[in-house]
């Protein structure tokens, strides 16, 4: 649409990982299987619920977290395996802002359902005698429900500030999804409300990961004065997996978003951005299953009754 010699971008180009033709088909590949992984793995972890061994806060928030990563890393695999078998991936304007706010979503709900968890393995080592009466039902579901609300209005709001700013110049986005850093990079808009963007980004994850910070702190603090051996190997076994995964999770981010903006390329912020929208997402339910007989041992009860069903649907055919 042009208003005088003004055009008005209707539509972005989704530039994709590479370019590279005698690359498409091998990534294609790849990353079908990642998303294989990342959909077998978290469909597991969200399974594994119907044994009633599991029906603690712990299971409770990582069957949430896997639903999260579940849905946001599908969105975006779907987006990526699209580019490899088109030659331009286009994508309407109203449709980038959809896709933008399904993504922030399920990331920022990402964030405070890991200090959740941090919260739980916290009050788990710290007060252990309290922890029924601390971690209830009611207060695990408030740790659930608050950062799904919370997280759907930020993303609005964030959404809505991002798409009302001016698109008038070139249309291809440095991604294979819709993302703020490079839709803000094509904007020809003031920075105002950049400033704006990019300070609610900042306070999130701050508080999140200040919130995993503090009760890191404490924990390792009521390790550290644990005297057995023994005692301390429990503790350290119930948040090793989180402490991995949150590593790894906010590692990414901080990359991103808190470098200088001088040291900012597109193609360094594309490579992190398949970390942490694609490869964590099949690397959470890696992460908390192998070490954990409980999960095993869900896993392969869930297994054997999928099993048996079918076995039951042949016999009824």
């Amino acid at each position: 649409m042009a208003a005088g010699n003004i055009t008005y971008v209707t539509e972005f180009i989704l530039k994709g990982i590479t370019d590279r033709p005698q690359l498409q088909a091998p990534c294609f590949v790849i990353f079908l299987v990642i998303s294989l992984v990342t959909v077998l793995g978290n469909i597991g972890l969200i399974i594994i619920r119907i044994d009633t061994r599991l029906h603690t806060p712990l299971y409770y928030f990582l069957s949430h977290l896997a639903f999260v990563d579940l849905c946001y890393s599908s969105a975006i695999t779907r987006k990526m395996t699209v580019n490899f078998v088109v030659e331009h991936d286009t994508i309407p304007f109203h449709a980038c802002a959809t896709h933008l706010g399904c993504f922030l979503t399920f990331m920022i709900t990402e964030c405070f359902l890991l200090a959740s968890m941090a919260y739980d393995h916290y009050v788990a080592i710290c007060s252990p005698l309290h922890y029924s009466l601390l971690m209830s039902k009611r207060v695990c579901i408030q740790l659930v429900t608050v950062p799904y609300i919370y997280s759907f209005l930020v993303a609005l709001f964030h959404t809505i500030v991002t798409f009302r700013l001016t698109y008038c110049g070139p249309n291809v986005i440095n991604r294979f999804y819709c993302d703020d850093l490079p839709l803000l990079a094509l904007s020809c808009s003031d920075t105002q409300k950049e400033i704006l963007i990019f300070a609610f980004a900042g306070f999130d994850m701050i508080r999140s990961s200040s919130i995993v910070l503090i009760s890191y702190i404490f924990i390792i603090s009521a390790i550290l004065r644990i005297r057995s051996t023994q005692g301390r190997r429990k503790a350290i076994s119930t948040c090793g997996s989180h402490m991995v995964a949150v590593t790894i999770f906010y590692g990414t981010l901080i990359f991103m978003y808190l470098q200088p903006k001088s040291n900012h390329s597109l193609d360094t912020d594309k490579m992190a951005s398949i970390f942490y929208t694609v490869v964590i997402s099949m690397l959470n339910p890696l992460i908390y299953s192998p070490r954990n007989k409980e999960v095993k041992e869900a896993s392969k009860k869930a297994f054997n009754k999928g099993c048996e069903a079918l076995k039951m649907l042949q016999l009824r055919k």
